[in-house]
């Protein structure tokens, strides 16, 4: 069952990356689709901030990188864009085996063709007309059933 969202600005965006940072846990992946500008780093960033309990961690985008790992508290986490894939095949060069032992953020999912994880959280980010952001989460049921949506935004 997917769940529905309208997030009305970054604070938002930013709420909703901290809270599902809580239940993340090794071994997960956190797949992040939607057009250049959605939000997806902003995610991203705040998640990771939020995981690796460090405020103030500093997050450069791997857009040209590919991959930026961080350590955590739990586990390994791996920020992943993959704009720039070739394809599946230089995941391997990346460390993508060890990387899922970890939690792995993946921006620009569908690079990963056959290896997109079954078991993963997938969450879409579209912008609106009037520049807020709708998400749709799926994935993660029985995790998505303990997480309180409220306040969100509209349709949580």
């Amino acid at each position: 069952m997917a769940r529905e969202m309208i997030l009305q600005d970054e604070d938002a965006t930013i709420k909703l990356a901290t809270k599902l940072a809580e239940y993340a846990q090794a071994g997960d992946a956190i797949l992040l689709s939607g057009p250049l500008g959605a939000g997806k780093s902003l995610f991203a960033r705040a998640f990771l901030r939020a995981f690796c309990q460090e405020p103030n961690l500093e997050v450069p985008s791997p857009t040209y990188t590919l991959v930026q790992s961080y350590e955590s508290p739990l586990c390994i986490v791996s920020h992943f864009d993959l704009w720039r894939l070739g394809g599946p095949d230089e995941l391997e060069e990346l460390g993508w085996d060890e990387a899922r032992e970890g939690v792995v953020l993946v921006e620009w999912p569908q690079k990963l063709e056959d290896l997109l994880p079954e078991d993963a959280l997938n969450l879409e980010i579209h912008v609106l007309a009037d520049g807020q952001r709708q998400a749709r989460l799926s994935g993660w049921e029985e995790r998505l059933k303990k997480i309180d949506m409220a306040g969100y935004g509209i349709g949580a």
